[in-house]
């Protein structure tokens, strides 16, 4: 979900390699007492050190005298189909809601022993049981926070608010949009007037068919690229993560965020552990510690997205919490919906459209 530049990837594979080396006794949590964790996550989803914050992974290879390997994804699937395959083997991994749940269907996710997670009491109220854990086994919330459209105000002729910017001929070849299917689809089918979440297959290909028509004004489909390119003024407008909205905005004050009439998707991105792993215990551990005062608000203060613990809401200055882009009110909030994990011939309907529609 989040920001993946070229700098950080390069990062990424060096705190790798150093944490390759921790576990052979020379990296931050001294002689790595403990072994090796290795975590899989969004890219520019943490605190990494950078402009004075905290190095999140340091800080906690050292609480826990271990070293941590990190590698990063870009959409949920990307992350499903790696975990899926048994091609990987990671401890710790951060998956949006429908995807939480549809791990916990195909039996993909261990349970966890709250007595290794202390600060999961921290977890404000709704997010415990939350409809995609409904027990409340199997995952930790990280974030959450809305979908909407960032667009450049010196180049849209007035303020967007409703989806069907995305389809405007006046901005044609300055129009992104997301390259994964869910998101895509979800976007399509709230223009339409339909749940995010319809089974319906007259709904999908109809809003397959408006994805199709997109394409005329597109630019490109897009990921983290959209950082750069929104960034430096190559388009007018595209949809995108909240957080990463704030981000984008900090960059370029030309740039405002707007979650459109129509409605839009509120999610969950949580912290689970890959059934399987041969680490549950430490895995459980570095949770803990992401969850922490401390590591929990670098993290928030850094990747400016919502938090759903208390102890790091708490903290926060009074200008992050009063800010509606992050913290949106309860009238933004009643016309959002939540993914839910479908039903697996939906998920294929939709996958196969969605290969005809970038093939085309």
């Amino acid at each position: 979900m989040k920001k993946l530049l070229a700098v950080s990837l390069t990062a990424a594979l060096l705190m790798g390699m150093s944490a390759l080396a921790a576990g052979c006794g020379t990296g931050s949590g001294g002689n790595a007492e403990n072994g090796t964790l290795s975590v899989y996550n969004w890219g520019e989803y943490i605190s990494d050190g950078s402009d004075g914050t905290l190095d999140s992974i340091a800080e906690i290879e050292k609480r826990l005298g271990c070293s941590i390997v990190y590698d990063l994804y870009s959409t949920n699937e990307e992350m499903f189909t790696k975990i899926q395959s048994g091609a990987v083997d990671y401890d710790v991994i951060i998956p949006s809601d429908y995807m939480v749940s549809r791990m916990i269907e195909a039996d993909m996710l261990e349970k966890l022993d709250f007595a290794n997670i202390p600060n999961a009491e921290n977890l404000m109220e709704q997010f415990k049981k939350p409809d995609y854990d409904p027990a409340g086994e199997y995952s930790v919330a990280y974030t959450w926070g809305t979908v909407g459209l960032i667009y450049n105000t010196t180049m849209v002729e007035e303020a967007p608010d409703s989806w069907n910017a995305l389809w405007d001929e006046r901005y044609a070849r300055k129009v992104f949009m997301f390259s994964n299917s869910r998101d895509a689809f979800g976007i399509a089918l709230k223009l339409l007037g339909y749940s995010q979440n319809t089974t319906d297959e007259a709904q999908i290909r109809e809003a397959a068919d408006l994805l199709k028509q997109q394409k005329s004004v597109l630019q490109a489909y897009v990921m983290d690229e959209i950082f750069d390119k929104m960034e430096i003024g190559e388009g007018a407008v595209a949809p995108y993560y909240a957080g990463d909205a704030v981000t984008m905005i900090s960059e370029n004050p030309d740039l405002a965020y707007v979650l459109p009439k129509e409605g839009s998707n509120v999610f969950i991105d949580a912290m689970c552990i890959p059934k399987g792993t041969a680490n549950k215990e430490l895995a459980e551990k570095f949770i803990n510690e992401m969850c922490s005062t401390d590591v929990g608000l670098a993290n928030i203060e850094k990747i400016c997205y919502s938090t759903p613990l208390q102890n790091v809401f708490d903290a926060l200055d009074d200008e992050i919490k009063g800010n509606p882009i992050i913290y949106p009110d309860d009238a933004t909030l009643s016309i959002c919906e939540s993914f839910i994990n479908l039903p697996d011939e939906t998920n294929t309907l939709i996958q196969d459209l969605w290969n005809e529609i970038i093939a085309e």
